[in-house]
């Protein structure tokens, strides 16, 4: 019976060229990994004076993707709903201007992730993050901080667009300008507790905001 023994043969056994490459893919995968972990720990450790120099670095590295967020275990975890909601102004053939409703996306993101055994990233955390980063990089009188305050306004524009852009189109109109709140109502305490809370919404409107070809999904085109 013919042996396929080459098939297990050992590293020592490979030819120069092949395990030169195998060490180089070896080292540059340690590499990665340990600028991510470095990247990482600078992030979530005190304050010291790599991280002080190094902060812009670090932080174009870290966010969005890899933001930390220990609210959970906090002494104080968020007690707090926060939905991001959304409307359009609409202009007609006529030229006429119409204002949708609101939409709240946040909602809808809910109930895809209900009975949902394997919700997908994009549904638990592309929005709820979106806004988190907008909020984080803002004042609040809803200005920019930076190019990071910048860069979450185009995010935000882009998420809303996506999901949305169709559904406007179809009710009849070019999409002008567009218009993000939120809707943060407080959770009511448990029923042994004797805390007493409001629960009536507070809202953060946001301005009106045009868009651009850049804030459409790809292939859609402003009309």
């Amino acid at each position: 019976m013919q042996s396929y023994g080459d098939e297990t043969r050992p590293l020592a056994a490979l030819s120069l060229p092949s395990r030169i490459v195998i060490g180089v893919a070896a080292c540059a995968v340690a590499v990665i990994v340990a600028i991510h972990l470095a990247m990482m720990f600078l992030h979530v450790a005190p304050s010291n004076t790599l991280s002080k120099q190094q902060g812009s670095l670090i932080s174009e590295y870290v966010y969005p993707e890899y933001e930390q967020n220990w609210k959970l275990f906090a002494p104080n975890p968020l007690q707090q709903n926060i939905a991001v909601q959304v409307r359009a102004q609409l202009r007609t053939e006529d030229g006429t201007a119409r204002t949708t409703g609101w939409t709240d996306l946040t909602a809808r993101d809910g109930r895809a992730i209900l009975h949902n055994p394997l919700p997908s990233h994009t549904q638990q955390n592309q929005l709820r993050r979106g806004w988190e980063l907008f909020v984080n990089s803002h004042t609040a009188q809803n200005r920019p901080l930076g190019l990071r305050g910048e860069m979450a306004e185009t995010y935000i524009r882009r998420i809303v667009m996506l999901r949305m852009s169709e559904e406007w189109t179809r009710a009849g109109g070019r999409i002008d300008r567009i218009q993000v709140r939120s809707q943060t109502t407080p959770v009511s305490p448990p029923p042994w507790s004797t805390e007493k809370i409001s629960n009536r919404p507070v809202y953060r409107v946001l301005p009106w905001w045009q868009v651009t070809a850049a804030d459409l999904p790809e292939g859609a085109k402003i009309q």
